[in-house]
Order: structure tokens, then sequence, then C-alpha cells
């Protein structure tokens, strides 16, 4: 007879109790635990690999006799995704790419598949059948024959077909449906999805097989499960976007391989996703006629430079309370240098609304908009269009000074890449002639915002 008891688990964070408690004391989150049924038979494990086939080292090693292997990571043809997990694929690796129903988290993955041709790769799907994934692939247009789909959420029975095929690639979608016969819960309960991605950990690392499995997330924005999930993975990549956008954006959250801050960029077409080489062109409007409001500042994600669109519009209040709205911007952050503008510079704008829009649906946390969204919002208030020849990069402090940001070289040359003429940055960077002598752009450098204010409002 099998003995089975019940354990309350946190849908926070993991942590299990043998009692339900309104208070996590882990994450310190109320009404997360749920109560789980829990066999105590030991029945074993769904990947049970023979010892020969690993090929790993039973005893310890010393550092320096370890060696990397030639090929340490797989090359991609997606240079956005490529971009975001720091160079390509690092086989054994466990990936977790979480979003919105309908954002395109199984097309990118399918393309993945698809794209990287002499790699056996297979597709395990809980939640479409074989039919339907061909469908799919028939609108991306792309064959390959080293490509295997396999419809099917029981870890025991994909394991079983795993060993047969033994796959260089292995993607799971997703890892809320999949269950395994160890773990008497229902799929996608805190145990069963902790299970399931511990098995395929130990499958990655033990074959040297890369994995990526898809996640659902929460109405917070959160990937859904205990929030251990993205500790045991090795990547975790968020794709975000807006369904009245074209445009998805691929975030990097945790890399133990690369850059976290890293950002891919994609277009949605009939035929799949298409990969954006030059961000810049899709967030800058090209217009003929000047409006007020309208500032362009040079952001970094990672490692690549940006020009975003600021829009701002100033209004008076209607009401007795002023509205401050943002969107893609920190609200907290505008509301800070609203209280610049007041305190050290003299305007008026207590008694204004102040409605504030990153054009292209993308949020950006770089400060060194900072100045962009402060000139935009002057440019409103004066009812003055800005020239759209002029960039802006610095940051804001609290005494209305002018801060430098980094990377000013790659902000100095990617403004100068799109055709902008004047640059403003922080007069407290080093070596502006320097950086006046590598471009044909003016470099203009102040130190407060006043300055800014005489020189492009007069």
């Amino acid at each position: 007879m099998s003995k089975s008891k019940s354990t309350f688990y946190c849908q926070s964070c993991g942590a299990q109790s043998a009692r339900w408690i309104g208070k996590c004391p882990s994450c310190n989150e109320w009404n997360t635990y749920v109560e789980e049924a829990v066999n105590k038979d030991d029945k074993p494990s769904p990947w049970t690999p023979p010892s020969e086939k690993t090929g790993r080292a039973n005893k310890p090693q010393n550092i320096n006799e370890i060696t990397n292997s030639n090929d340490f990571r797989i090359d991609i043809s997606d240079n956005e995704l490529k971009r975001v997990l720091g160079g390509g694929i690092v086989p054994g690796s466990l990936v977790l790419l979480g979003g919105e129903p309908g954002i395109g988290k199984s097309t990118i993955l399918l393309q993945l598949v698809l794209h990287t041709q002499g790699l056996r790769a297979l597709y395990v799907s809980g939640e479409e059948s074989e039919q339907q994934i061909k469908m799919r692939a028939e609108r991306i247009g792309i064959k390959n024959d080293q490509c295997f789909i396999l419809s099917e959420t029981s870890t025991e029975s994909i394991f079983q077909q795993i060993q047969q095929l033994q796959p260089q690639l292995l993607i799971i979608d997703s890892i809320q449906t999949l269950y395994g016969n160890t773990i008497e819960s229902s799929p996608g309960s805190v145990s069963q999805i902790r299970g399931c991605t511990a098995e395929l950990m130990r499958f990655a690392k033990e074959t040297s097989t890369p994995v990526f499995i898809i996640g659902h997330i929460t109405k917070d924005g959160a990937i859904a499960g205990p929030k251990v999930l993205e500790h045991m993975v090795d990547t975790v990549l968020q794709f975000e976007g807006d369904r009245n956008h074209v445009y998805r954006v691929l975030r990097t959250l945790k890399n133990r391989f690369g850059s976290a801050s890293e950002l891919g960029i994609y277009e949605m077409a009939g035929d799949g996703l298409r990969e954006v080489s030059n961000p810049s062109e899709i967030l800058l409007t090209h217009r003929d006629e000047a409006f007020s409001g309208i500032a362009i500042a040079c952001t970094m994600e990672g490692l690549r430079p940006m020009l975003i669109e600021v829009q701002a519009l100033v209004s008076t209040a209607v009401y007795g309370t002023p509205q401050r709205s943002a969107t893609g911007f920190d609200l907290r952050r505008l509301s800070m240098l609203l209280a610049v503008l007041e305190k050290r510079c003299g305007f008026r704008l207590g008694a204004k609304d102040v409605f504030l829009n990153l054009a292209g649906g993308i949020k950006v946390e770089d400060p060194a908009i900072d100045l962009a969204v402060m000139c935009s919002v002057l440019s409103s208030s004066e009812d003055i269009p800005l020239n759209n020849k002029i960039c802006f990069a610095a940051e804001v402090g609290l005494s209305g000074e002018l801060r430098p940001v980094n990377r000013i070289e790659q902000r100095i040359k990617e403004a100068e890449k799109m055709g902008f003429e004047k640059f403003y940055l922080s007069s407290y960077h080093k070596k502006i002639e320097d950086l006046q002598n590598a471009t044909n752009m003016k470099i203009v450098a102040v130190s407060k915002m006043d300055e800014v204010f005489s020189l492009l409002f007069g």
C-alpha cells in the first residue's frame, strides 16, 4: 500500500509546510500556500541514463585540470536570440522563456528549431497537436529534416522517446502542462513544476543537451509556478509586447553565461517573427512637420545603443488635482524630474497635467533619457518645437545638474549614423574634445538644466 500525505507549498517561493499558514515566512507573501498530495513510495526517476553515456567524472577534479570543449556555444542564425543568450546556445544549458498568451513564445522557439540546420531537435508540445505545429511550420516556410515533433505531457513517455531519438536540442512547450507519475498532484502545481524542471535540468547537465522550456506568466507578469523555478534554470528570457503593436521585445532577466541586460527586438509578420537589426529606425517617427513636446533620447540596452522618441503633453488641469501619467517610463521618476523643474528652474507645473509616452511601446529604465524627458516637457509647456536633428543623453540630478552617463562614445556613433547634427551631453564627461574630434556632429556640453533651456528656447 502506498503511503501518502498532504503537504502545503508556497506558490511564490516553493517553501513547504506541514500545515496551512497565512503568511509565508520565506517570501513574506500572503495566502500563497496550497495543499498537495505527496506520495511516499520510492518510485524510480523518469530520467535514468546509463553511466557510460554520460561521460561524467565520479571524483572531484582540480579546476586547473578542467578543459573547455572547443564547441562551447552552438551557433544559431537568429541574431537577436543569439544576442540575448550571450553569443549562442551553451551545451547543457536550461533556458526558461516566459511571456503572455499569444505573444509568440511557441513561434520563436519553432523558428529556432527550423532555422538550426544540421542539429537534431525534438519539439515537445503539451498544448498543441502535431498537425497544429505542422501548420505553423508551413506558415513560417522553413523545412528541416532534423526536426521532430512530439505531443506528450507525461515525463516518463517523453524521456523514453528522448533515449531513442537522442536529440541535440530539446524544446518543452510548456512546463505547466507536464506531469510525472512520481508526484501525486495535478499538472501545473508547484510540486509538479519543480519536479519536472529538476528532471529536465538533470537531463541537460548529464547529456550536455540544451533545453528550452516555455513558462506561462501570471496576471502580475511573473512566471507562473514557484520562484525557485527561476533559480534552477541557467537563463530566464521574458518575451514582451503590446498586441496593438507589431513589435516584440525579448529581454534577458537572468543569464549565467552572458549579460543580463541585453534586449532583442522582433516584428510579428504573417510568416513568423522577423528580426529587427536596427531598432532606432522603428522607434523614431519620420514626419515632415515639427511638433512641440517631442525629444529624441539615446539609451543603452546592454551593449546596444538605441534612439527613442520621447513624447510629452502638458496642459492646464481641468480638475483640482493635476494628473501625472507615464507610458514606458517610471512614474515616480517623472514626478521627481517635474519637481526639479519646479524647484531649480522656476517652471510652474504643479497646476498642470503632464502626460509622457515613449513611442514604440518600449519600456526604458536607463537614466540617460532624463534630459530628453525634461526637454520634451518644456517644449510642450512652452509650445515650441525642438529641432528634430538634436539628440540628448544625460542624467538629471536633484539639484538640476546634468550627470554623465556610460558608453557615451557608442551613443554618439548611433546618433551620427541616424543623421543627427547636435548631441547634448553633460559637461562632466572626461575628454570632451576627443569626443568632438571623433564625430562630425556638434557636441554641446552643458552642466545645468537652466543652461539647456537657454540654448534650446532662448
